[in-house]
Formats: C-alpha cells, structure tokens, sequence
C-alpha cells in the first residue's frame, strides 16, 4: 500500500469548507450569547482612544478606567431614554400613519386610472403594504430591545476587555514562539479596526445629527429615532442610507406633504453624499475598502447569522476579517478579493493583438 504523502488541494479544501459550514452553524445557534460580546468588543475598541490618552495625561489607571465606564454608561442610558420614548410614541401612531398610507395608496390608485392605467386598490395595498413598509423601522430598532436588556452584561464584559487589554502584550510575548512577528501583526490589525471603527463612529455620529436637524425643522415626527437609525445604518455603506432614508421619507409623505417628503429625500442624499463620498475616503483613504458585492453579501450573511444587531455590525466585522486577511502572506490574496476595484495604471506603450 502506497502511504498518502498529504491531502490534495481539493481535499484540504472540502476540509476547510466543511469547518466553516460548522462554524456558521455553531455562531448562529449561540448568536444570543456572540452578539453582546461582539457588541462589547466593539464598544471597547471605540473606547480605547480616550482611555490611552487619559492615561498619557497621567491619569491613573482606575481613574481613566472609571471615567471611561462612566461616559460609556452615561451616553447608553441618554441613548436608551430618547430611543424608548420615541419607540413607544412611534408604534402607538403606527395604525394612523397606516390608516394615511392607505389612502394615499387609494388617492395613487385614482389617479392610474384617470391616465388610463387601470389597476385594482388590493393589487396596489398587496405591493405597497403600508403595514410592512412603516413597521420595517420599528422592527429593525426593535430587535435591538434583546440586546439592551443584556447592557449590564455588555458593559462588564467592555470593562474587562479594557482590563485585559493592558497586560495582553506580555502574555502574548510570553505564549508566542515568535512573539516580535506576531505581537507585529497584531498591532497592525489593531491599529487599522482602531482607526476605521472610531472615524466611522465620527462620521456616523456626525449623520445622526444632521438629519435629526434636519428633519426636526421640517417638523417631522420622532426625528431622534430616524437619527439613531441613520446612525446605525451609516454603518453598511450605499445600502444602509437607502434602507435609513425610507421610513423617514414616508412618515414626512403621510404625516405631512410631499414637498417635505422631497425635501426630507434631498436632505438624505446631500449628507449621505458628503459623508460617505467626501468626507470618508479623505479622512480613511482607500486602504480600508470593500467591495460593493462584499458588501451586499456580508449584510445577509451577518444579518443571518446574528439577526438585526449582525446587520449594523456586518461591514465592522467584515472590515477587520479583512484586515487579520491582509496581515497574513498567506491569506492576503484573499483580502485582496474581498477589496474594492483595482485600477490598473495606463501603458505608455501600444499593446500588441493578445494584449487588448
């Protein structure tokens, strides 16, 4: 019998796939217990920062600490007031505005028919469902009501990342082999999750209060919840200010006119231009970029995997995969896969008949 030297590409590939398959599995079966610690890692790299500088100043380490924690708590609780009361106002108005939306749609219906095109008002009801589209935001900010009943428990576990985030570097000097290279690329993946999730909390903060501006001087209902849901949508470019922009632009049609609701949409586009178009790549560069179809399926697969909560965090943690892709020679290839669009540069020189 001849020995097997080694497994064949394809096998170490089934091999690899059938571990993700089980991995998928297994983090959707326990996505009650990953999402408030994901959500706890992502508070603590967010918080950080401030806690190395309070520390620079010379502050002590509990003292840092305590401040941190108190910010951290103070912000949750302001955040989880203002969210509850306009939740609860939201959805005791919500039969009103479907009430509205309904005649609208009879009012659309109408007017088909004096141009001539003839539709039923169960057909129009069946594709604009009044119901589905307006409660759309209340669900999405409701499934976040799970999370926010662990907030004692996502603290105490950011407080305890922040504790250990101190001696993690002579452990890992002490575990590792090669501790230099590795304590190296670590640092690396750090730095860059660091840098991105504070400038898109910046500028998703930034959005947040733009539109909440905005729309409460165009007297638009429960502004402060359409602002958190910008702020959390900022998070998935292109497809997250779509999603953000709907509920909004409807509440302004049904509750007002559709001058505001016109209105509402271009104050949207103008924001969501600035930031995600100007203001973001100039501050990031393009070193930190996902591809638009990456995008788009990391936003299913982590919705899927994690529900509401994994939607708001899908380009976050597709953003570090492919940071800890990148840092490795091995894996880079795949970070590049996982990147925006290359351009290549123009040739100075004619290309030949096999070249074009």
């Amino acid at each position: 019998m001849v020995s097997n030297p080694g497994l064949g590409p394809a096998t170490r590939f089934l091999v690899a796939a059938a571990a993700f398959i089980v991995v998928v599995a297994g983090m959707r079966a326990a996505s009650s217990l990953i999402t408030p610690f994901l959500l706890a890692v992502f508070i603590a790299v967010i918080a950080t920062p401030p806690l190395r500088e309070l520390r620079r100043r010379g502050a002590p380490n509990w003292a840092a600490m305590l401040l941190v924690v108190l910010a951290i708590s103070g912000l949750g609780s302001v955040l989880a007031i203002l969210v509850a009361g306009s939740l609860d106002g939201f959805q005791e108005s919500l039969p009103e505005y479907q009430e509205r939306l309904k005649l609208l749609v009879d009012d659309l219906a109408r007017w088909l028919d004096g141009v001539g095109l003839h539709t039923s008002r169960e057909a129009l009801q069946t594709y604009i469902d009044p119901a589905r589209v307006l409660g759309l935001a209340g669900d999405l900010v409701s499934g976040l009501s799970g999370v926010l009943a662990n907030a004692f428990l996502i603290l105490l576990t950011v407080v305890f990342i922040l504790l250990e985030a101190a001696g993690l570097p002579a452990k890992l000097r002490a575990a590792l082999v090669s501790p230099e290279t590795s304590t190296q690329r670590m640092h690396i993946v750090l730095d860059s999750i660091n840098r991105y999730m504070g400038i898109k909390t910046l500028t998703s903060a930034g959005t947040g209060v733009v539109i909440w501006a905005w729309l409460t001087i165009l007297g638009v209902d429960y502004a402060v919840l359409w602002a958190l849901i910008a702020f959390l949508l900022n998070f998935v470019p292109t497809i997250g200010s779509i999603l953000a922009a709907i509920p909004a632009v409807l509440l302004a049609l049904v509750q007002i006119d559709l001058q505001s609701a016109v209105l509402v949409a271009l104050g949207y586009i103008v924001v969501n231009t600035l930031v995600g178009s100007i203001l973001e790549p100039k501050i990031m560069g393009y070193g930190l970029g996902l591809s638009t179809l990456v995008v788009f399926v990391s936003l299913v697969f982590w919705g899927w995997v994690l529900g509401p909560v994994g939607m708001f965090l899908s380009v976050p943690l597709t953003m570090s995969l492919k940071i800890a892709l990148d840092a490795n020679p091995q894996t880079r290839p795949i970070a590049v896969m996982l990147g925006p669009e290359i351009r290549e540069p123009h040739r100075d020189r004619p290309t030949g008949p096999l070249e074009r």
